[in-house]
């Protein structure tokens, strides 16, 4: 009851509009799907990827950093990280080891796969797309570990798309099927008040002088 009433007194510094926008933003946020970038070189790649997560509804993205070594581009992810949740990773084999302690499949973003096309894509468990670099693609730790390959169809001569295009493409596809289904992939009500309270934090400059008062 305590962080219920710290919630509120919380949320009393807000105004209406953000308490509202915080309110409708996490009712679409979902952890049933994540992303993995795996030691993406341009950095404008990687933050228009966390864009595209946070305009899809994608709560978490994971990042590898076993060769480069990134910051996220503030221009280009617009703010995007504040609100998206970033696990990071030394290794591609310590990222694929958590995500299937949590639960997910390992998906392999591939134009050469012949696994699944999106329209065929089994959403109805956990699963986490795996974007490689910009030349040489997914590595063989991905490749040899992925549970399941996926493509968006091409029809042109060229045969791949840029990482942040093809992640944008899968993510609305995939979460626009989710929201259409009886599965549940909202976040849970405890997940939701945690993100308020970090959301709230990152909004309120005074936030722990106010808890402080609070407490006190």
């Amino acid at each position: 009851m305590h962080k219920l009433e710290l919630l509120g007194h919380l949320e009393s510094y807000l105004t209406e509009r953000r308490k509202q926008r915080f309110k409708t933003v996490l009712a679409q946020r979902t952890k049933h799907f994540t992303v993995a970038v795996e030691d993406v070189y341009q950095l404008h790649n990687t933050s228009a990827v966390i864009r595209s997560c946070d305009v899809f509804g994608i709560q978490e993205v994971n990042i590898i950093e076993e060769v480069n070594r990134k910051r996220i581009n503030r221009e280009i992810a617009m703010g995007a990280q504040k609100w998206v949740d970033l696990n990071r990773y030394n290794t591609t084999k310590a990222c694929i080891e958590d995500l299937r302690h949590k639960g997910y499949r390992i998906v392999a973003t591939s134009p050469h796969a012949d696994d699944s096309d999106l329209d065929a894509f089994d959403i109805s468990s956990k699963a986490c797309f795996f974007f490689g670099r910009e030349t040489e693609g997914l590595s063989d730790a991905v490749v040899n570990g992925a549970d399941v390959f996926l493509k968006i169809p091409m029809v042109g001569f060229t045969e791949s798309l840029n990482i942040s295009v093809s992640a944008a493409i899968i993510l609305q596809q995939m979460t626009s099927r989710l929201r259409k289904s009886k599965i549940s992939w909202q976040l849970t009500e405890d997940e939701i008040i945690d993100k308020k309270f970090d959301w709230i934090r990152k909004t309120l400059k005074d936030y722990y002088a106010i808890v402080e008062r609070y407490n006190s």
